[in-house]
């Protein structure tokens, strides 16, 4: 090996530069907090907080392809309470601001969903 020294000083240089980011981000400490979000005017939700902050999407995913494609426009609540599978006659019913609600939060985590492509906001939403 005659450019042992050059291989060594490449990878060297070659590692500091990949994980520069992770040692930027422990050196910054910088804590954020998710954004507080309007609580909702109904009682009872399809599904516990946690797990609606987490699978939100999923769900919204798996009703459009549900109603769509197979017809099943009911959804059978925790309660038992049988609800449509809608995001503007269920969701919006009880989280009534879409600009407090919904908007806040997407644009925390710079997420741009294409719900609204297709759905139509309700004026009392907006």
């Amino acid at each position: 090996m005659y450019d042992a020294g050059k291989v060594i000083l490449g990878i060297v240089v070659f590692l500091t530069l990949v994980t520069f980011p992770l040692w930027y981000n422990l050196a910054g400490e910088t804590v954020v907090q998710a954004p507080e979000l309007e609580k909702a005017q109904g009682t009872q939700c399809v599904a516990d907080t946690e797990w609606m902050r987490a699978r939100h999407m999923d769900l919204l995913n798996d009703w459009r392809d549900e109603v769509v494609r197979d017809g099943e426009r009911y959804f059978i609540g925790p309660d038992g309470e049988r609800m449509e599978k809608s995001l503007s006659n269920t969701c919006l019913n009880c989280h009534v601001n879409k600009d407090k609600f919904c908007d806040h939060c997407h644009n925390f985590m710079s997420v741009d969903p294409y719900c609204w492509d297709c759905h139509i906001i309700p004026k009392e939403v907006m």
